[in-house]
């Protein structure tokens, strides 16, 4: 039995022993081990799933410690649901979409192409019943779902060669996340799908041809300028990816009341400080690109058309797929279509303004 499976399969065996124990915390201390798809310390994804982590700590007095382990730490990078689920660790800070592959639905509470924005998102989740359908999403797995920030309209990715027409993509080996590799697929790219840590070495290597990972601030601090030269935006596949808490439900159900609210509300606080993070250091980092060489780029008119039909269809297809999926789908596709009659007469019409006024 491999060293993994021994983990899961022993954490499985004593869980319910363990959650017995779980409500000695009120009257004593406990150490929880929250586990994350990306290096600790990684700007704006590692470094805020430690500030969660502390705020915990330090709310509850020291009460409810966590100990945080960067991607491939104690659990492979892409083995994070399992690893909550089983108990091997009682929480992590990831995103939904990583665990696609157990619950299609999952696609939604990270982003989709040309969903929607960071803010729009917020509001779904805590007023447009996205929290509620996220909840039923992940209770088969036993895990608390919590949002926890967003990165805001990423990059669309690093190529070495510029795209220009359908055809200059056909062929190329990308690294590239959610629906949006499924887009691409589709457009004939090959598509690669490799953890955060990895994704600058199999550009440098020429494992991949092309990558997207988060936006200008991430990016640069993993490197991919020194690996490609031209830097395509937006990411039509993430225009507000969104970040989670999940816990094993069991230890937070175990947890007295105030230790409950204090995870919830480390959790709402994260949320508001990730967003401002990114924001911040992305706006920074994208005022440095041309002193890495780096060619920004736009897509053109016939790539974007072509990346728009082919999103809507594969976004049909996922929700005609499944059924829990579909549900989602319904509730994600009628909050879009407000954003949209919305946005025409406020942030798109402020954003023209603002551009002419500073032009």
């Amino acid at each position: 039995m491999k060293r993994r499976e021994f983990l899961f399969a022993g954490a499985a065996a004593g869980a319910a022993a363990t959650t017995l124990a779980a409500p000695a915390i009120a009257s004593g201390k406990e150490t929880w081990k929250l586990v994350m798809p990306w290096p600790k310390g990684a700007p704006g994804v590692g470094v805020n799933a430690q500030r969660f982590a502390d705020m915990v700590t330090a709310m509850s007095g020291g009460r409810l410690t966590i100990k945080t382990y960067g991607g491939g730490e104690l659990v492979p990078p892409f083995e994070c649901l399992d690893a909550v689920q089983n108990d091997v660790a009682q929480l992590s800070h990831g995103t939904s979409y990583y665990a696609a592959g157990k619950a299609k639905a999952l696609q939604f509470f990270t982003t989709v192409p040309f969903g929607l924005l960071s803010t729009e998102f917020n509001g779904w989740l805590y007023y447009g019943g996205g929290q509620e359908l996220w909840e039923e999403v992940y209770a088969p797995f036993n895990v608390q779902p919590f949002f926890a920030g967003s990165s805001g309209v990423q990059g669309g990715g690093w190529f070495r060669h510029e795209i220009n027409t359908l055809d200059d993509l056909k062929g190329l080996k990308m690294r590239i996340a959610g629906l949006g590799g499924e887009v691409m697929r589709r457009l004939g790219v090959a598509v690669v799908m490799t953890p955060p840590g990895e994704i600058t070495t199999a550009m440098l290597s020429g494992t991949v041809d092309a990558a997207e990972w988060v936006g200008p601030w991430n990016d640069i601090a993993f490197g991919l300028h020194k690996a490609a030269k031209y830097y395509y935006m937006p990411a039509f596949h993430e225009p507000g990816s969104g970040l989670e808490v999940i816990i094993n439900k069991d230890r937070y159900a175990a947890l007295p009341d105030d230790l409950k609210e204090i995870v919830k509300r480390a959790a709402q606080a994260t949320t508001a400080e990730a967003t401002a993070d990114f924001t911040a250091h992305n706006i920074q980092a994208f005022q440095k690109l041309p002193e890495y060489g780096v060619e920004k780029r736009t897509w053109s008119d016939e790539i974007s058309a072509a990346l728009a039909s082919t999103s809507r269809t594969v976004l049909e297809e996922l929700a005609a797929s499944d059924a829990m999926a579909g549900k989602v789908y319904a509730s994600y596709n009628a909050y879009v279509k407000e954003c949209v009659a919305y946005q025409a007469y406020f942030d798109r019409r402020m954003l023209e303004m603002r551009e002419a006024a500073f032009s």
